[in-house]
């Protein structure tokens, strides 16, 4: 909903001339006339001492004293009306609402959903997996989305700053999400440097993965379908496409592991360079620039997902692969890695706790209606899964039935080998090969962008709200010496070794570490600040407050279901593999040090908060645990009405 714009007193233009005119100025008259003589001077509800309709302040804190009724004399007078106008620049917003939403649908729908929920789905029941999956969004994933949002565009904060109008000793949560966002921003975007590499070796009549007499293939390279009598699968045979991901793109081969990474691929370092180099013209000016990228990066892939589903609904044996995908398997669901993988799946798909849902949010109207868009943006990443999964399933029916194997034997892989094996080959038997392969490596492509565009605005928000005098004026160079962090952090994922690093990263650097910080954000939220305190704030907003479903969800139900998966995560810590290399024990104490290298920002800033507050012990306890005022920072308008001046 688009906010009313003030009829008087809001005349700032954010323009040069005009904020020279203002510090030269300590304020602004404006003058009104009164009514009539006669009427009564007391203002009713809505209006303000001079008979003129209030408006809504853009936030709470920038309409701190507007609205004051002093009332007015009836007679000749002139009511002067002198507003104090904060000299800061007002907070930037969205051009339009479609803008936000495509943003937030975009980092919700990434990778995961096509590689990750199919893969899961099959593996813990196939249909009957959908019912601990949406137990667990009902319960769980959707009121932290909701939650995030309303605390975004309440505070418009990004996840640093905010935490001074929520509980100051919390702030460290900021910190360590900017931090995994980082180890994310390392090893994600490399992902997306392999589908260009596939993105550009598809220009080409015939495909390069689809033959066996190329320079890197080996004697054990098999090129077998149904089709070719001559040709025989056996334990030892390797397809085209595997030797090509493995020993072409990655180069695996040449690293006997983490201990020893080897070189650089040059190669996947250009491809890596174009994609941040998109990334930053992408971001560099804000939601305004990527407000209008998303309106590709974000719609495409569901054009591509439906041209696949359609092609792959047409296949020989596809109907094989989505009995596969669906058939319900009702005994899983008594097994506790069942609801443990639908509680992950959820979370890690939803995204809260990455402070992207904050920094949206926060540039949105004060009084959208975030309520709504997160049950839309969360039931279109929902459906979305779940339609990814017949888009993979049909095609690994057809795969299953061009080699006269099962459709479990094709699909024994699981992450990106899924895309760039199974899915690879599958495409490059189809007619017209070329075009499904250009267009499906250019929709993981978008997948990626959008989380990459996401993830990074959450840290430029966050650092640009803490520190505005330093960077505010400086958007364009901050953004680029992050996105040139960010590359060179992954440079250890370009080399032969590659794989392994991103495999340690996914497995360790992100995942307990996030869900540990967005337990102690609900905990700060529904216990510190309160859930009465924050169901106002909402209803100052929407109109509306929140129902009961949503206060239990977010004092108790959100917890222990964050704590659930905290406790799997410790007491089933990952059997890491990739390929033929186990993880030794050293590289597990290793991702373990990365993960807390992030979360140790929590308990620093906790003790460093509590030693810099004056005070006794008690007194400083207290304060750290005290929002400040809402009107101690950010934009302010401080309005004073004179009455009876000539």
């Amino acid at each position: 909903m688009e906010m009313k714009q003030p009829m008087m007193m809001n005349r700032e233009n954010g323009g040069e001339q005009e904020k020279e005119q203002e510090s030269q100025e300590n304020g602004r008259l404006v003058a009104d006339s009164v009514e009539e003589k006669g009427q009564k001077s007391c203002s009713g509800p809505g209006q303000v001492s001079n008979g003129y309709p209030s408006t809504s302040p853009q936030s709470p804190r920038e309409g701190a004293g507007a609205g004051t009724d002093r009332g007015s004399t009836p007679g000749a007078f002139r009511t002067l009306v002198v507003q104090q106008t904060s000299l800061d620049p007002p907070r930037e917003t969205w051009s339009k609402k479609m803008d936000f939403l495509l943003s937030v649908i975009g980092y919700a729908v990434d990778l995961g959903n096509v590689w990750r929920f199919p893969y899961i789905c099959y593996q813990n029941g196939g249909g009957a997996f959908l019912l601990p999956y949406l137990l667990m969004a009902v319960f769980g994933g959707v009121p932290l989305f909701y939650m995030e949002l309303a605390l975004g565009q309440f505070h418009r904060s990004g996840c640093i700053s905010i935490w001074k109008h929520i509980c100051p000793i919390f702030k460290g949560i900021g910190f360590a999400i900017c931090i995994i966002a980082l180890y994310i921003a390392f090893y994600y975007n490399t992902i997306m440097a392999w589908a260009l590499y596939y993105l550009l070796s598809s220009f080409r009549a015939t495909l390069p993965w689809t033959t066996c007499n190329n320079k890197w293939n080996t004697p054990n390279c098999t090129h077998y379908l149904s089709t070719d009598l001559n040709v025989s699968w056996t334990d030892n045979s390797i397809s085209p496409a595997e030797e090509f991901y493995i020993r072409q793109v990655l180069q695996v081969h040449l690293s006997p592991g983490l201990h020893q990474l080897g070189w650089v691929s040059w190669q996947l370092a250009l491809c890596l360079l174009f994609i941040f180099t998109v990334v930053y013209f992408s971001i560099w000016k804000g939601v305004k620039t990527s407000g209008k990228v998303v309106w590709v990066t974000a719609t495409f892939p569901y054009l591509v997902l439906l041209i696949l589903l359609i092609r792959g609904a047409t296949l020989p044996g596809a109907w094989r692969g989505v009995v596969f995908y669906l058939k319900p398997d009702w005994r899983k669901l008594l097994t506790t890695s069942v609801w443990l993988d639908a509680a992950a799946q959820i979370f890690f798909s939803l995204g809260p706790g990455f402070g992207v849902l904050l920094a949206f949010a926060s540039y949105n109207p004060f009084h959208n209606n975030c309520y709504k868009d997160a049950l839309v943006t969360s039931s279109v990443n929902c459906l979305t899964s779940f339609l990814s999964g017949f888009v993979i399933f049909t095609v690994l029916g057809y795969m299953a039935e061009m080699r006269q194997q099962g459709v479990e034997t094709v699909a024994k892989d699981a992450g990106p080998s899924l895309l760039f094996i199974i899915y690879a080959e599958a495409i490059a038997n189809m007619p017209a090969a070329t075009f499904f392969a250009i267009i499906f490596f250019l929709m993981i492509i978008m997948l990626g962008l959008d989380s990459t565009f996401a993830g990074l605005e959450g840290v430029i928000t966050a650092m640009l709200d803490e520190f505005p005098h330093l960077l505010a004026r400086r958007r364009e160079w901050f953004v680029l010496g992050l996105v040139c962090v960010c590359y060179l952090g992954a440079l250890s994922t370009l080399t032969y070794g590659g794989a392994f690093v991103v495999k340690l990263f996914e497995e360790y650097a992100t995942g307990p570490a996030v869900i540990t910080v967005v337990f102690l954000e609900v905990i700060a939220v529904s216990w510190f600040y309160g859930t009465t305190r924050f169901c106002n704030d909402v209803q100052l907003m929407l109109g509306f407050a929140p129902g009961v479903f949503w206060r239990v969800c977010w004092v108790a139900i959100c917890p222990c279901f964050l704590l659930f998966i905290i406790g799997s995560f410790l007491a089933f810590p990952p059997d890491v593999r990739l390929f033929d290399y186990l993880y030794p024990f050293w590289t597990t104490v290793l991702g373990y040090c990365i993960g807390v290298s992030s979360f140790i920002c929590v308990p620093s800033y906790m003790v460093y908060h509590l030693v810099t507050t004056k005070g006794t012990f008690k007194q400083r306890l207290l304060k750290s645990v005290t929002p400040e005022a809402s009107g101690s920072s950010g934009p302010q308008r401080d309005t004073i009405v004179i009455t009876n001046a000539v």
